[in-house]
């Protein structure tokens, strides 16, 4: 049976960035409709390892990192679960005197940005945390970051913001979207059309196929992140666990289970899917193992993988379309969405309800690609196309 929904917002994709848009927006007051073609936070939102930390982003990113820390310790307050959200901090380990420098390099850089990293030396590691065995040269510690359960968190706020009225559409994949006089018009599912005057494009590593047809192609291309979970163990890990340079990232929960990452796993034959590979597993376990003497006996129970959307510069896509007034975007995270999605939620609602954001977010611009091409300044902005009023 068909049928039309009147919103004020139309969002593509229920993942983290999608539904906390969606509660934002329905505690401002607008109509929404949130449309996603499986299951809300399914995707890269849902499969993904879990941590929530500010260290080891861009400086760009820091803003919108530091308003996004400031939601997650209120989770249960917002969304009725903490997420199994821990402040346990974030340690980035230096493997080599190169690592280290690059580790002491970042801290100047961001020195000004609150984040208060500490660095520790090599032997200050053997004191603070004895269960780290290898030839580190030191780490770069962040007291205030932490990790949390991104299959609760995700699926949480698509509920939330159902309960606060949003219009929550699973198994409703949009067809076709285009502008109209009065706003857009999207088809979806199986006979639902939403009539809208704002559409947000939020669909995750999908979101390149909406942002071109209106115009704005992106270097988006697909990653597959591969995590394993080990059976539950003695806890020993106090903080999450990253490195520099990458290749091994590693938590463990209250229950006593290791999430480990660091390698990709393999599209699947449905390019919307993919495996985690055997040999990946391996390599992932094993470089667990060296660093974590706990690890060198436990069961690994579980392996996953997920797909994700990545930048040609690491950076996301958020703002206002440069082509199309009302079209906004917010895609293209590349593996580090999940502690800054429901600040980027939070920004989106602004963006509809004002316009502009409190929060800078003018290095995100979806045009910023077409302007390195044409030799113009990275910082070099153009203004955004006038927006059209919301009621």
């Amino acid at each position: 049976m068909s049928r039309t929904l009147l919103k004020d917002v139309a969002i593509i994709g229920g993942g983290l960035v999608g539904s906390s848009a969606a509660l934002a927006l329905r505690r401002m007051g607008f109509s929404v409709a949130l449309l996603e073609k499986g299951f809300c936070g399914a995707q890269a939102s849902g499969v993904n390892y879990g941590g929530v930390r500010r260290q080891g982003r861009p400086p760009e990113q820091i803003a919108l990192s530091q308003r996004a820390h400031a939601i997650w310790p209120r989770l249960k307050e917002i969304i009725g679960i903490d997420g199994e959200f821990v402040s346990s901090g974030h340690l980035k380990l230096a493997r080599t005197e190169a690592e280290m420098a690059s580790l002491e390099s970042y801290a100047a850089r961001v020195a000004e940005l609150g984040l208060d990293l500490e660095l520790i030396g090599r032997s200050r590691i053997r004191e603070r945390f004895a269960w780290i065995a290898g030839d580190v040269a030191g780490a770069s510690l962040c007291p205030g970051d932490g990790h949390a359960n991104p299959r609760l968190v995700s699926a949480a706020f698509a509920l939330a913001a159902r309960r606060a009225g949003a219009e929550v559409l699973e198994h409703t994949p949009v067809s076709h979207v285009e502008k109209v006089p009065e706003g857009f018009h999207l088809s979806a599912g199986s006979g639902t059309e939403v009539r809208a005057r704002f559409v947000i494009n939020s669909a995750g590593a999908w979101a390149g196929t909406f942002a071109e047809a209106f115009g704005e192609p992106v270097p988006l291309r697909r990653i597959y992140p591969s995590m394993i979970v080990t059976e539950p163990l003695s806890v020993f890990m106090n903080v999450n666990i990253g490195a520099e340079g990458g290749g091994i990232y590693a938590r463990q929960v209250e229950r006593g289970n290791c999430i480990v990452g660091g390698m990709r796993g393999k599209p699947a034959a449905d390019l919307d899917f993919s495996r985690p590979t055997g040999s990946g597993a391996v390599t992932i376990m094993n470089r667990a193992a060296a660093l974590f003497p706990a690890l060198r006996n436990a069961y690994a129970i579980r392996f996953w993988s997920g797909t994700e959307g990545e930048m040609a510069d690491r950076n996301p896509v958020i703002g206002f379309s440069r082509t199309t007034p009302n079209l906004i975007h917010a895609f293209g995270f590349s593996g580090a969405g999940f502690q800054i999605a429901p600040a980027v939620g939070e920004v989106l609602a602004e963006l509809v309800r004002d316009g502009e954001s409190r929060t800078p977010i003018e290095a995100f611009a979806i045009d910023r690609f077409a302007r390195m091409d044409q030799g113009s300044p990275v910082g070099s902005v153009p203004e955004p196309l006038k927006r059209e009023t919301s009621k």
